[in-house]
């Protein structure tokens, strides 16, 4: 499966911030919404991430103050992608070997969405239940 799969069911809406935007702000969306990361848009341009644990070494570094700092102080950059084209399994390597959580989804240089470890856990799990499906149908009808 390909990652422009997942977006096709997900969607291709993205929690984003701009650079200047407070890390207080951010941690509200990012409760409001129950996720993880947001994405740091100049304009159209994916510039950062600013995740959860960007927030807990922000804390680690800044203490009580990391509250008042800005995105462009805290996030991920620069930020690491992949195309709708690539599949499921390099998605996962890639996360794995880079240890993220998070990689926004980009074609032509545009912003096409996001997909998180859930979303290709997932896809993986829904892959591998499907075949099993498959193989069970084959021997019963072989």
């Amino acid at each position: 499966m390909e990652v422009a799969g997942i977006l096709r069911e997900k969607g291709s809406a993205v929690a984003s911030v701009g650079p200047d935007t407070s890390v207080e702000e951010i941690v509200g969306e990012l409760t409001t919404r129950r996720i993880g990361a947001v994405l740091v848009l100049d304009g159209e341009e994916v510039v950062g991430v600013v995740s959860e644990r960007d927030v807990v070494r922000g804390l680690a570094g800044h203490e009580s103050q990391v509250l008042k700092l800005r995105a462009k102080d805290i996030m991920t950059s620069p930020v690491i992608t992949i195309l709708p084209g690539d599949s499921v399994v390099e998605a996962m390597e890639l996360m794995t070997d880079r240890r993220i959580r998070h990689l926004p989804v980009v074609e032509s240089g545009r912003l096409a969405g996001l997909v998180s470890i859930g979303d290709l856990v997932k896809a993986r799990i829904e892959e591998a239940e499907r075949e099993a499906l498959a193989l069970k149908d084959y021997i019963a009808t072989a």
